[in-house]
């Protein structure tokens, strides 16, 4: 085998350009650059590379940079196959052009921009009864750049009512601590690195339904738990975590202790399915109906339907929001009060969500998230009715019933259903390969089912279940308003066909697709300079031998 050297291609194309049969060409169109016919016919398009890394001398012509950096964003992945992501990648033409006309526009000058303040008031307002906001209660809120600073700043209310309740009896307030599930999302987990809040994380398990374990939440609070992060969608597999089983075992902790711990509910994505849906969050209360829960976020850009750049956090009542965390600010022409870790930020996707309210209204909304927890149920019916995957995620099984018992007793929709009849939880589709598969085909590994996805466009990521569980991986589908039933049956086709491609293929074709797995030719290679026995040297279908050797180009 031949040594191979690292290659500099900026060095190559350097040289090149200084070749001499070149040199007469490298000013051409510097001084009349704007005046090109096309954006291919100035310099840009083959002698002068747009800069990448510092700020050039002289600018460029707008159509040439606009062409220039188009063609390198067609490297990018379709927005709409990225089936790992929630967040929402298709709004009304409508809705687009009344961002692209409010652009400009600043959150952080509310003085100025007096009716898109009030379109957010709306939108507070509209999700607080959404939420089950009591009367009597005056409920506060704001939007966010995401879902991520939501619930640092319900964290960080929590946190600082904990510490004045301390204060008040005396008592130490330097062991902080909440708990969340070890499904929980990073953005929970910065919240206790950042504010300085030991970050109780608690394992979960197949039994738990891969959620947070209530029992295990008996078993952890104390004094200094501030609150609870309770999940109304796992990130993971969909599943919604038991929100009122868990504020249960905090009323009866306050009986016996008087400590009040209060659940803050991370509703990322499931704040805008489970008030929409049939399923509900399955039976038991999740919101504001609990007087246990007092604040809740979710993601406007993920199942609120915008584009990404938008969350939102609402308290039941302004009495949970301490006076102190609030600014309250008058250098931009009028007074303001503000609770947000950001300062400016874009104002066009709230008029955005206040556009989807309006237009879709709740109908629309419910009509859009029945259609996508149907096709989600249809993927994951089709795919365990091969015999060859198994789904961890479960709103395609029978109300109350969460485990596969026999693929060939798989029975698809029927007429009038609904998602009521099923088990409640976000359009995630998780699976992994069955266990019958792995013996049959035990070369076959799952990253290469995503691997090979992938070069068909399709974005669906592998990877582990939370720690304790990490033995299984899974393939997980997230299915977003845009998935249409012509498109769902195309990415059935598709992932069919690439698990016939790998059933059919060699071990050893399979290498360069599977890292970390060794190809039988390289047996004996070992064996070789091992000086291993003679009977163990010919494992190869062809040894080396007999001179025939495959490689993959």
């Amino acid at each position: 085998m031949s040594l191979s050297r690292h290659v500099d291609p900026d060095q190559i194309i350097q040289q090149l350009q200084s070749h001499p049969s070149q040199s007469h060409r490298h000013h051409l169109h510097v001084k009349n650059a704007t005046s090109t016919r096309t954006p291919y016919s100035t310099r840009y398009a083959s002698q002068v590379e747009i800069s990448k890394f510092v700020i050039p001398k002289e600018g460029a012509p707008a159509d040439a940079v606009h062409q220039m950096l188009k063609d390198e964003l067609d490297l990018d992945g379709r927005p709409n196959l990225n089936l790992a992501s929630f967040v929402g990648t298709y709004m009304e033409r409508e809705a687009e052009q009344l961002m692209v006309e409010n652009l400009s526009k600043n959150m952080s000058d509310a003085d100025e921009y007096p009716a898109m303040m009030a379109m957010h008031a709306r939108c507070v307002s509209i999700l607080s009864h959404l939420w089950g906001v009591q009367k009597g209660e005056n409920a506060v809120g704001s939007a966010t750049t995401g879902s991520s600073e939501a619930i640092h700043l319900g964290g960080l209310a929590m946190k600082r009512r904990w510490q004045e309740r301390r204060d008040k009896e005396g008592k130490d307030k330097s062991k902080p601590n909440i708990l969340m599930g070890s499904n929980a999302q990073v953005a929970l987990e910065k919240f206790a690195r950042y504010f300085e809040v030991e970050a109780r994380i608690l394992d979960v398990s197949e039994k738990s339904l891969y959620r947070l374990d209530p029992e295990l939440v008996k078993k952890n609070i104390d004094e200094n738990t501030i609150g609870i992060f309770v999940i109304l969608g796992s990130t993971y597999t969909g599943h919604y975590e038991p929100v009122e089983e868990i504020s249960k075992i905090l009323d009866e902790y306050e009986k016996e202790t008087g400590v009040d711990i209060p659940i803050h509910v991370d509703a990322a994505s499931g704040g805008f399915i489970a008030p929409f849906t049939e399923a509900k969050a399955g039976g038991p209360k999740w919101n504001f109906e609990l007087p246990r829960v007092k604040s809740i976020n979710a993601s406007g850009h993920k199942y609120g339907l915008v584009y990404a750049g938008v969350g939102w956090i609402i308290w039941r009542d302004q009495a949970y929001l301490p006076k102190h965390l609030i600014f309250e600010l008058h250098y931009l022409g009028g007074t303001e009060e503000s609770y947000t870790l950001n300062f400016s930020r874009p104002g066009a996707q709230i008029i955005a969500q206040y556009y989807n309210f309006i237009h879709l209204g709740f109908d629309g909304y419910k009509a859009t998230m029945e259609n996508c927890l149907a096709n989600a149920r249809l993927l994951s019916k089709s795919l365990e009715a091969t015999g060859w995957y198994e789904c961890v995620s479960d709103i395609h099984r029978p109300k109350g019933h969460h485990e596969l018992k026999d693929f060939r007793e798989i029975r698809f929709g029927k007429d009038g259903e609904t998602s009521a009849d099923y088990n409640a939880g976000l359009p995630v589709v998780a699976f992994h390969l069955s266990d019958a598969f792995k013996q049959d085909y035990p070369h076959v590994k799952q990253k290469t089912i995503s691997t090979l996805l992938r070069a068909k466009q399709y974005i669906i990521p592998n990877y582990p279940l939370p720690p304790k569980e990490e033995k299984t991986e899974i393939l997980r589908v997230v299915v977003r308003e845009s998935m249409s039933l012509d498109l769902l049956d195309r990415l059935i086709t598709d992932i069919i066909s690439v698990t016939e491609q790998l059933m059919d293929t060699a071990p050893i074709d399979l290498t360069p697709f599977q890292p970390g797995t060794v190809a039988v030719g390289h047996v004996e290679k070992h064996a070789q300079s091992q000086g291993a026995n003679q009977h163990t040297k010919h494992h190869a279908q062809t040894p080396m031998s007999k001179g025939g050797h495959r490689t993959v180009c």
